[in-house]
């Protein structure tokens, strides 16, 4: 009765924090926090990363000590997040079999890829890596809008004024990186990304490509000006999802300048995770103050109840991080043998990579699903 009474005062006290009314998903404070402005961390894997190699560490010892650091510290617990709301919950799985069975194909390939193409590999991983990121954005997006239309102003927004959003947002992160592409200039760490793109978009007297996705850039640009323009003459902005749209393309456009992609894409990476274990956890919080995680999943709903805040939760997601320590232990052990005489960076990349891929497509995969969702915080501004 007493632990009952507890969870139910903590219930309330976190419902008395949600802005009902209000354009925010949350409240202003948190918002910011961990959406907006938690833009300041994008840097930091750069800056760690330079520190290293001022203070003596060889290239490519400070970009995987980067690597593991963002792995440990955030990237890997927000891809463990993800399976709280998908493999530990019953609901889902009840509703999703197929997705949940197919999943086990994933690691099945990547452990293949590693040892076969490991270019290819990564190739492939940059690309669904950045429109996953994308893809949250878009999702956060529709959140600010489901919750306008549906809780705040009671009006649809128009499927241009979307579009808009949508486009700006997806074309962001391309044009710099296409241009490297062109000049094949695409490197991750030691792996030439070149090696698995076709010459067709390897020009660099003829950067067509380029020259296309600009364009078209440079007009969903134009456009979000535009609009929001537009909004605000009218009275009718969003703000908080005009400034983090705002943000997002500003970083995703110049974040591929850097010389080492490895460690900048871990800039984005970083801040993508902080908004990611976020937007998770409060999913997480919401169907528990609505009441129906104890009986979908009870084991997440244990930790979730620890505390008022998030922090059991992250710590349950950082512990199933062991299961990706395994995997790399066991493929560092394999790739010696299946490769003799490999050499110190590869013999690390195909472990890391596969102990990290392994389960973050898996995560990916998952939230193609997850990402359609726009109704998931309504339990928090009905009441």
């Amino acid at each position: 009765m007493v632990s009952t009474a507890i969870t139910l005062q903590k219930t309330q006290q976190y419902s008395a924090e949600i802005d009902k009314s209000g354009l925010w998903l949350r409240n202003k404070r948190w918002d910011l926090f961990f959406i907006t402005l938690s833009v300041v961390v994008v840097p930091l894997p750069y800056v760690l990363y330079l520190l290293g190699m001022r203070f003596g560490l060889e290239d490519d010892i400070s970009r995987n000590l980067v690597n593991a650091f963002v792995a440990i510290a955030i990237g890997g617990p927000h891809m463990m997040s993800t399976f709280l709301r998908t493999g530990l919950d019953e609901g889902f799985k009840e509703r999703y079999p197929t997705l949940i069975r197919s999943s086990i194909i994933i690691p099945v390939i990547v452990i293949s890829l590693a040892f076969l193409n490991l270019s290819l590999m990564l190739t492939f991983f940059f690309f669904w890596a950045s429109l996953h990121v994308l893809h949250q954005v878009t999702y956060i997006v529709e959140l600010y809008n489901h919750k306008e239309a549906k809780f705040v102003r009671k009006s649809a927004l128009s499927p241009l004024a979307r579009s808009v959003d949508y486009a700006v947002v997806l074309t962001s992160l391309f044009p710099i990186a296409i241009w490297k592409i062109s000049q094949g200039r695409f490197e991750i760490g030691q792996n030439d990304l070149g090696e698995a793109i076709p010459a067709l978009f390897q020009q660099p007297d003829n950067p067509w490509l380029f020259v296309l996705v600009s364009l078209v850039f440079g007009s969903a640009l134009t456009a979000f000006v535009l609009k929001s323009v537009y909004e605000h003459r009218n009275g009718i902005l969003n703000m908080p999802k005009f400034v983090f749209v705002a943000l997002t393309v500003l970083v995703a456009f110049f974040t591929p300048l850097l010389p080492n992609l490895d460690t900048a894409f871990q800039g984005l990476n970083t801040w993508h995770s902080f908004q990611y274990l976020a937007i998770t956890f409060y999913i997480i919080k919401v169907r528990q103050m609505v009441g129906d995680l104890e009986g979908e999943a009870p084991l997440v709903a244990r930790f979730s109840r620890r505390t008022k805040d998030a922090r059991a939760l992250y710590a349950f997601s950082a512990f199933l991080l062991l299961g990706s320590a395994v995997i790399f232990v066991l493929v560092y052990a394999l790739a010696g043998i299946v490769r003799p005489g490999i050499d110190g960076n590869s013999h690390f990349d195909i472990a890391y990579y596969t102990s990290i891929l392994s389960f973050l497509w898996i995560h990916y995969y998952h939230d193609h699903f997850l990402f359609t969702d726009f109704e998931a915080l309504d339990g928090a501004f009905a009441n």
